[in-house]
C-alpha cells in the first residue's frame, strides 16, 4: 500500500508537542494518549521487525502499529478482522440503512456527557426501530440491527449518529413464520423520528432529574430544572433527522458498506491535502450543495484542526458497534439458527482459522519484487522515560 503523502500523525508529530502544551489543563487523559499513541504509530519508539527478502536481497524495516481505536492507519486491519466474523451472520434478505441523527442542540450537551448520551442514542435508536417493527400495524416481527456509532461531520464537527444496517423483516412475535417487509420498504421514517424524539427526550428529561447530567459555560444555566425544561420545549416541536435509504443490492454490497463504516475514524489520511504555515488543508462533503459542488477543501489553523479531529475521542472502554434484537450477542447463534430453518437456507460454514486463539502472523511483501519477506530480527520498543512521584505533600 503506498503511504499518503500526509497523515494524522505527521501533523501530531509536528505541531502536537506545542500544542499540548498551550492547551494544558484542557485535554483529558484519553485525548492525551490518542495523541501519543498516534504520534508514535508505527515508528521506532513502538518497536517492529526488520525483514530480509531471500528472493532479491532487499532489507526493510517495519514499525508496528498503535492499535488505538482512533489511529486513522490502525483500522483496515481491525476492520477485516471484524468483517471476516459477520460474513457467517448474513442472511440472504434484503438490508437498508437506517440513520439516526441528535438535533443540533443536544449535540452541543452531548460532548461533555458523551457516555450517557451516545449511549442514550443507541439504546433508543435500537428500541424505537425494534418497537415500530414490532407493531403489527407496521411489520409485526421481531427484528435485528447493527448500529455503528460516528460522532463527526465531513468537516470534523461533533454531530452525533447511528448507522444502522437491518435485515428487512424478522421473526413472528411466536417465532414460527418469517415476515419479510414490502420490497423496497422497510418502516415510516416519520413513524421512527416521532417516537425517536419522544424516547429520547424522555430519557434526556429522566437523566436531568437524577442528576446524571453536567453542564458547562454557557450551557451552566441548564443545571437548574426550570431553565431546562425551557430548553427542552423547542426539541419537541422541530423535526428530528431519521432517514432510511434503499435497500443493499445483496449481501456483499452489505458487507462492502460495513467495511466503509465501521472501523472509519473522524477523517483519514487520504482526505489530507497539505499542511503549510497557513494550516492543514482536507477533502470534506458539504451535503446542503448538490452535484460535483458537493465535493470541497477546506483549511483550519493547526490548532483548530487537532481539537477537532480530539472531539471524537470515545470515553474509555466505550462500545461504538453494538448488535441488538435477533442478532443481540446473547442469542445471536440460535436466532440465526431459526431463521435460515424458517428461510430454507443453509448455514454459512466458519471458517476455524479466524477465531484460533493463536494471532495470525503478519505477510511481509517485498516492494521490489513482490516476494514474501522473512523477519530476520525483532525490534523492542523505546522504554518510556518517567518521572519519579511526586512525595506527598510536595510542591
Amino acid at each position: 500500500m503506498v503511504r499518503p503523502a500526509l497523515e494524522v500523525a505527521d501533523i501530531f508529530r509536528a505541531h502536537g508537542p506545542a500544542w499540548r502544551q498551550a492547551q494544558q489543563g484542557h485535554l483529558s487523559l484519553a485525548q492525551l494518549k490518542v495523541m501519543s499513541a498516534i504520534e508514535q504509530c508505527r515508528s521506532a519508539a513502538l518497536g517492529g521487525h526488520v525483514l530480509h527478502c531471500s528472493a532479491c536481497g532487499h532489507d526493510d524495516i517495519a514499525y508496528n502499529s498503535c492499535r488505538n481505536r482512533h489511529c486513522p492507519k490502525c483500522q483496515a486491519s481491525a476492520a477485516k478482522r471484524w468483517l471476516e466474523a459477520r460474513q457467517t451472520e448474513l442472511l440472504p434478505v434484503d438490508y437498508y440503512h437506517v440513520v439516526f441523527t441528535l438535533p443540533a442542540p443536544v449535540s452541543e450537551i452531548a460532548y461533555t456527557n458523551k457516555a450517557l448520551v451516545y449511549r442514550l442514542l443507541f439504546d433508543v435508536a435500537a428500541e424505537t426501530l425494534r418497537t415500530i417493527a414490532a407493531d403489527p400495524k407496521h411489520l409485526g416481527a421481531r427484528i435485528g440491527a447493527t448500529l455503528v456509532l460516528h460522532t463527526w461531520g465531513s468537516a470534523l464537527t461533533h454531530h452525533p449518529h447511528v448507522h444502522g444496517i437491518v435485515p428487512g423483516g424478522g421473526l413472528s412475535m411466536d417465532g414460527e413464520r418469517w415476515i419479510a417487509c414490502h420490497p423496497g420498504f422497510f418502516l415510516s421514517v416519520r413513524v421512527l423520528s416521532r417516537l425517536f424524539r419522544r424516547r429520547f427526550l424522555e430519557e434526556l428529561e429522566l437523566a436531568h432529574r437524577t442528576g446524571k447530567l453536567q453542564f458547562f459555560g454557557e450551557h451552566a444555566s441548564l443545571a437548574d430544572a426550570a431553565s431546562f425544561a425551557d430548553w427542552l420545549a423547542p426539541l419537541r416541536q422541530c423535526e428530528w433527522v431519521v432517514y432510511a435509504k434503499r435497500p443493499f443490492a445483496g449481501p456483499a454490497a452489505v458487507l462492502a458498506y460495513l467495511s466503509r463504516y465501521t472501523h472509519r475514524v473522524a477523517i483519514a489520511n487520504s482526505r489530507l491535502v497539505s499542511l503549510d504555515e497557513r494550516g492543514v488543508t482536507f477533502n470534506w462533503k458539504d451535503y446542503r450543495a448538490k452535484g460535483a459542488t458537493r465535493y470541497k477543501t477546506m483549511t483550519l489553523a493547526t490548532g483548530e484542526f487537532m481539537r477537532r479531529f480530539l472531539l471524537h475521542v470515545l470515553p474509555g472502554g466505550f462500545h461504538r458497534i453494538r448488535h441488538y434484537g435477533l442478532i443481540a450477542n446473547g442469542g445471536r447463534s440460535e436466532n440465526l439458527a431459526k431463521v435460515r430453518e424458517l428461510l430454507h437456507v443453509a448455514a454459512v460454514p466458519a471458517n476455524n482459522d479466524e477465531v484460533s486463539a493463536e494471532p495470525v502472523q503478519p505477510t511481509f511483501v517485498c516492494p521490489d519484487c513482490g516476494a514474501a519477506m522473512i523477519v530476520i530480527e525483532t525490534l523492542a520498543r523505546q522504554p518510556r522515560i518517567r518521572a519519579p512521584p511526586l512525595l506527598r505533600g510536595a510542591a
